[in-house]
């Protein structure tokens, strides 16, 4: 049986700070993995002054974060697809949105070119955003929408006929790689190892304004191995991550003595949920 993993992310740049690890783990072990991102990011900014192609990021930036995407999957080795509409930014003061953009769209119009590529590539996992959409941007909200609604839609006959034959997805995960457990144990492993390092006062704020996020991770998939290649997804999109990003506050080394994992929490699931799960398809090859 060939297994397959669909990421479905806001905007390019996503898949590579929310999962790029285990992208590039299930790569390792034969899976298919495909990233889609519902926007081309065209509403952002240059986030790193340093950008060597800071010419053509001025000039074109949609453009410019295509080739970032690009270099991204190849990091990864994985395939891409966009879902082809335009980045929300944030919403005015009136709580406005730009016309036609992703999160103004009817959620069943949004929804069809989703359904069709879950049909078409047939995923047994799915991976989006919770219901806050990791932060509150329009386009993280609407992309955990679009997402289960497509999960929903992709596997009932009568929904979006003409998209082709329906699929059921067996399991629907939520992204949770940011969490407080995570940061607490890089920052602990990090005042063990390196008790003078000039980060501590900074990461301390950071421990402490994350202790209100409740834990929620039911899945803790080990990708340590896989660090790099996460790090040089995230590169890929120079425009938006600076060498000295928070992204890459603890070495590598570190992250893996401390908490050598990404973390999901399993939404929804047609085979039986295992206990202290580090395996997104645990219990679907035992099912097919």
């Amino acid at each position: 049986m060939t297994l397959r993993l669909l990421s479905v992310h806001a905007h390019p740049d996503d898949e590579s700070s929310k999962g790029a690890a285990t992208s590039a783990y299930y790569r390792s072990r034969g899976v298919e993995v495909m990233v889609v991102s519902c926007t081309g990011g065209e509403r952002g900014d240059i986030l790193n002054e340093q950008l060597e192609q800071r010419a053509m990021g001025e000039r074109d930036l949609p453009g410019l974060r295509r080739r970032e995407m690009a270099a991204a999957a190849r990091a990864m080795d994985i395939q891409h697809r966009w879902l082809g509409y335009v980045d929300s930014g944030m919403r005015q003061e009136d709580g406005s949105l730009p016309v036609n953009s992703f999160a103004a769209i009817p959620l069943a119009v949004s929804t069809e070119p989703l359904v069709r590529i879950i049909r078409e590539f047939r995923p047994q996992v799915m991976i989006t955003y919770d219901e806050n959409g990791g932060y509150p941007h329009p386009d993280h909200v609407r992309c955990h929408e679009v997402s289960v609604s497509a999960f929903d839609a992709a596997s009932d006959e009568s929904a979006y006929p003409d998209a082709g034959p329906a699929w059921q997805v067996s399991k629907l995960y939520y992204d949770h790689i940011f969490n407080y457990a995570r940061v607490q144990a890089n920052f602990d492993e990090l005042m063990r190892a390196e008790p003078d390092s000039p980060l501590i006062e900074q990461l301390t704020e950071m421990v402490e304004w994350m202790k209100e996020r409740p834990a929620r991770a039911t899945t803790h998939v080990p990708v340590g191995e896989f660090f790099e290649a996460r790090d040089a997804a995230l590169r890929s999109h120079a425009s938006q991550i600076a060498a000295d990003s928070s992204f890459f506050f603890w070495s590598n080394d570190l992250q893996r003595r401390a908490w050598p994992y990404e973390d999901f929490e399993r939404a929804r699931s047609s085979v039986p949920p295992v206990d202290n799960e580090s395996d997104l398809f645990a219990g679907i090859e035992d099912t097919e």
